[in-house]
């Protein structure tokens, strides 16, 4: 039985590679639908369990930033029912989901001091939905686990139990908000790294402010409440480097974004 399970497996892997916006390989045994219904599912969940931030002026914000990178995804993103919440939590912390679902930690205020630090932020976690980090993380969690066996019941969490639930969560990348994270790989980081400055600079935020956000949560660390993304993103000082290093060659995409009239105000 083992082996038969381990065979189906393999197949299975066999048949779901796909290609990620960077050209590496990536495991996806989930369908789009699949994986959106977990996201929303997970998302659900945490709005009913954790305290979410009374403050009008913050989710208009958010949702003025999330907007305006959505706007600039490809149209079959762009579809997604997008949504953005603030939570009240004094970790400096942003998340996505698949499903388009978007969280904002009140700390994270504290760090992102304008709206293109903000949209940095948020345009990476949105890079991990894009480039389907958690697809693959699920898929590996899966097959590392107990096989097809796994992958099933992953697939049937629509209708998930508390344990399910939170197995989920993990995997997603939702755990920063109920304490058992599973964070995302290197190359996973620097892949939405990639991604979010392209899509902030193509929104009309000035890619630049990508390192200015990494300076400003280094700086915080020293202080009472540690950023939570701090200990779950390696090198910050490596990454600092890269984001501003690439930034230049982003400048053409600012400035025509900002030609065409792509100029955020939101906050």
């Amino acid at each position: 039985m083992k082996h038969a399970l381990f065979a189906a497996a393999l197949a299975a892997a066999l048949v779901a590679c796909a290609t990620s916006p960077t050209g590496r390989t990536q495991l996806r045994l989930f369908s789009g639908s699949e994986m959106n219904q977990m996201g929303i599912a997970a998302f659900d969940e945490m709005k009913a369990k954790d305290p979410l931030a009374n403050n009008p002026q913050q989710s208009r914000y958010v949702q003025c930033v999330v907007e305006a990178l959505v706007r600039v995804l490809p149209p079959d993103w762009q579809q997604l029912p997008w949504e953005a919440q603030v939570f009240q939590n004094e970790q400096a912390n942003a998340f996505a989901l698949p499903g388009g679902k978007v969280g904002v930690n009140t700390g994270m205020f504290q760090v992102a001091r304008n709206q293109d630090q903000l949209a940095a932020v948020i345009g990476h976690e949105i890079g991990h939905v894009v480039a389907q980090h958690s697809n693959e993380r699920v898929s590996h969690t899966a097959l590392a686990q107990t096989g097809m066996t796994a992958v099933q019941a992953y697939a049937g969490t629509r209708g998930a139990t508390p344990q399910n639930t939170q197995a989920l969560m993990s995997a997603l990348g939702a755990g920063v908000q109920v304490g058992y994270l599973l964070p995302f790989s290197r190359v996973q980081e620097t892949e939405a790294d990639v991604v979010g400055q392209q899509l902030m600079a193509r929104a009309g935020f000035d890619p630049a402010a990508a390192a200015a956000l990494w300076e400003n949560m280094i700086a915080a660390s020293g202080r009472a409440g540690v950023p939570q993304l701090l200990s779950t993103h390696p090198d910050p000082q490596n990454r600092i480097r890269e984001l501003a290093a690439r930034a230049p060659s982003l400048a053409a995409d600012y400035q025509q974004a900002r030609q065409e009239g792509r100029t955020p105000r939101c906050g």
